[in-house]
């Protein structure tokens, strides 16, 4: 524990707070001798007995040892590792009562950050509460005092490998396999030389991606593989970036083959689509909530058969070649050429011929970019948690009669919308929250605008 003036006695004796609220990332607030306290555990309303954890000049922080005057929303974490986990933070929260918290977050940036109100508020997007989550990185550790190797995701409050059994929120094909696959790994000559899994799963296979700093021996491999096929998992090795990763077949005689012949895929039924992709590219982690947002967005673009659309930041084209279901065009940016690649490949593997896709840095110089001419009648944005600051003034110029900007944080969002609106003259129709991360204290939203007149 960290210390900071306080005496020892002081420091380990528990103390009795009133949490007043909750952080971004869902810790409660409490204030004692004049300075905040986050305290882990605790929700709005409750008096909570806790101790310290760090001690700071100007910030605390504490964990809850006994909660003594409980709120109506708290609930009793379905994971037996909540309280140690970093992956969830807020299980102790009623489903219904998170949801109006991430709403309350995404209003308040929008009036603080972005000083606008939406004329509609939209209804939460809801989805499964539970094995919902089909990306993920998870930590690997061969702790030898314990001559154990632990799989998960980090310790809430440190950098140490949670000890997992299983995930409650992983999807059921890995959540339910962590202690068997650490099994697994403590039996390989390199448990101690395999940091990492990436996690990816499409609607028919899921997959696992080892990265390895030493290669493993044919021992190795067989038991990998032999795992793979009791659990119809896919498994990869990547020895160093993205290039390197390799398929692990069946055929002990050729072990390793291209990624490519991976077959992960996931389908978009509302718009007859299938989408390939490579275990290292990005996918929407919650599959329910990702049709149920192609589907809204699509519908408050309110798109025409002569429209012209511009996707940017349009990644394999998950949106892109839905919107081209309904659109004359559509125009797909994203930065990274590989995408851009795969997105094509995927226009060309389901039909769709009215679907163009560019790279580009979209944070860069775009001068003389052939896609930022002719004009577009709708826009749609889904940028990184940095948001698309620099693009504001080009998507005002393009002319667009509706916009609509997907995020996944509430506080770039209002930024961006706040420009559009104050500096070129953008009406805020409504915005909303999709629960695509339950149990966290991650928010994903949405903003419906509409152009100058």
């Amino acid at each position: 524990m960290k210390r900071s003036g306080k005496s020892q006695q002081k420091i380990e004796d528990p103390f009795v707070v009133h949490i007043d609220d909750l952080t971004h990332a869902g810790r409660g607030v409490a204030h004692r001798d004049g300075k905040a306290i986050f305290v882990d555990g605790g929700l709005p309303g409750e008096e909570v007995e806790c101790v310290y954890t760090v001690c700071r000049s100007r910030l605390d922080e504490a964990q809850v040892t006994r909660v003594l005057e409980s709120s109506p929303e708290r609930v009793e974490p379905r994971c037996r590792h909540f309280a140690i986990c970093g992956g969830c933070s807020l299980q102790h929260l009623a489903s219904e009562a998170q949801l109006v918290l991430k709403q309350g977050w995404l209003l308040s940036s929008l009036l603080h950050i972005g000083k606008v109100q939406p004329e509609q508020v939209l209804p939460p997007m809801t989805g499964p509460l539970w094995a919902y989550r089909r990306r993920a990185r998870l930590g690997v550790k061969w702790v030898a005092k314990k001559g154990r190797v632990l799989v998960g995701f980090r310790e809430r409050s440190g950098a140490f490998i949670a000890d997992l059994q299983r995930c409650e929120v992983l999807d059921e094909r890995v959540g339910g396999l962590l202690e068997e696959l650490a099994r697994l790994i403590e039996t390989l000559s390199i448990r101690d030389r395999l940091p990492q899994i990436e996690v990816a799963g499409g609607d028919e296979r899921m997959s696992l991606n080892l990265r390895v700093l030493t290669p493993p021996n044919d021992a190795d491999l067989a038991a990998l593989r032999a795992f793979g096929q009791r659990h119809e998992l896919v498994l990869y090795l990547q020895p160093g970036g993205p290039d390197s990763v390799q398929l692990l077949g069946a055929d002990p005689e050729a072990p390793l083959a291209s990624a490519e012949q991976s077959g992960l895929s996931y389908r978009l039924p509302a718009f007859d689509l299938e989408l390939e992709f490579q275990p290292w590219h990005f996918i929407q982690i919650n599959a329910v909530i990702n049709r149920q947002l192609v589907e809204r967005v699509c519908d408050f673009l309110q798109i025409g058969p002569e429209d012209r659309v511009l996707d940017l930041f349009c990644g394999l084209g998950n949106f892109t070649l839905a919107l081209a279901r309904r659109a004359r065009q559509v125009v797909g940016v994203e930065g990274d050429a590989s995408l851009v690649d795969w997105a094509g490949r995927n226009a060309a593997r389901n039909g769709i011929g009215n679907a163009v896709f560019h790279a580009a840095d979209l944070t860069g110089n775009l001068d003389g970019e052939p896609w930022l001419q002719g004009g577009y009648d709708r826009v749609l944005l889904d940028p990184p948690r940095s948001g698309a600051l620099e693009m504001m003034p080009r998507i005002a110029a393009l002319g667009a009669r509706r916009l609509v900007y997907v995020s996944c944080h509430p506080a770039t969002l209002a930024r961006d919308v706040g420009e559009l609106v104050h500096r070129f003259g953008y009406r805020l129709e409504s915005a909303g929250v999709m629960d695509m991360f339950p149990h966290t204290a991650h928010v994903e939203s949405m903003a419906v605008l509409r152009g100058p007149a």
